[in-house]
């Protein structure tokens, strides 16, 4: 392609919402590609080097990120579909749910539980206001709905919205790592700790571990966003911050 084609490629894109579409398919087309070419490493995540490279794309071209949203939202939107699309592959672990329901509710209870303590504890430890501490509360669950658990419970769902991301990604990088070293090769095991810590981006990461460890990450991943939306608010109220 000649250089005055480039240029008029880019008047085009930049001036249209597809410009948000186009570079996040790109990013992370490249992202994944780097991934499999290191061996599949978490610390190459897709989705963490996709996002810097958005970051950077972003800056470099002084692109707000309302115009950028324009086009991505259309990715945006599969999420739904996707997350529904979750259910498929646990229909087929029904066996093992009605066996393991009972530990899993329980897992997902204290994880919760103490996903929500310590992150507000460190905060508190660190000097954060109580704003920033309440944002932390919900890091855990899927945006959607820590950013309404945010809300309800005087936190800021926007600082919430990028906690959020930034929990899934470092779960998803350094998840298996964990697992690694302490040992840990049970696939449910794997797939109850990944959704309940990293949410969506985990899950994600459990899937390439294998169908079975994403599928119960999906199902914690539900549930924690369940338990959340009762267990948070109930947790600041007894801790008398909210």
């Amino acid at each position: 392609m000649t250089e005055a084609a480039h240029d008029t490629l880019w008047v085009y894109l930049s001036a249209s919402p597809l410009l948000g579409l186009t570079v996040t398919l790109l990013a992370y087309i490249a992202a994944y590609r780097l991934y499999e070419a290191v061996g599949k490493r978490a610390i190459v995540h897709p989705v963490l080097v996709a996002v810097a490279a958005l970051i950077g794309f972003l800056h470099l071209t002084d692109i707000s990120y309302e115009r950028y949203f324009e086009g991505a939202q259309f990715v945006h939107f599969l999420l739904g579909p996707a997350t529904v699309a979750l259910a498929v592959p646990l229909y087929h672990q029904l066996g093992k749910l009605r066996r393991l329901w009972a530990p899993i509710v329980v897992a997902t209870l204290v994880g919760v539980t103490i996903g929500t303590l310590s992150s507000v504890g460190i905060a508190l430890l660190l000097g954060a206001d109580l704003q920033t501490q309440l944002s932390l509360a919900p890091k855990s669950v899927t945006a959607p709905v820590a950013m309404g658990i945010s809300e309800k419970i005087g936190g800021l769902p926007s600082l919430t919205a990028v906690l959020v991301v930034v929990t899934g990604i470092l779960g998803a990088v350094l998840g298996s790592l964990l697992f690694g070293l302490l040992r840990i090769r049970d696939e449910d095991v794997r797939g109850i700790a990944m959704g309940i810590t990293a949410h969506g981006i985990g899950t994600a990461r459990a899937f390439q571990m294998s169908r079975d460890t994403g599928a119960f990450s999906g199902l914690a991943m539900a549930l924690s966003a369940l338990s959340s939306a009762v267990v948070v608010p109930m947790l600041i109220h007894l801790l008398g911050i909210g």
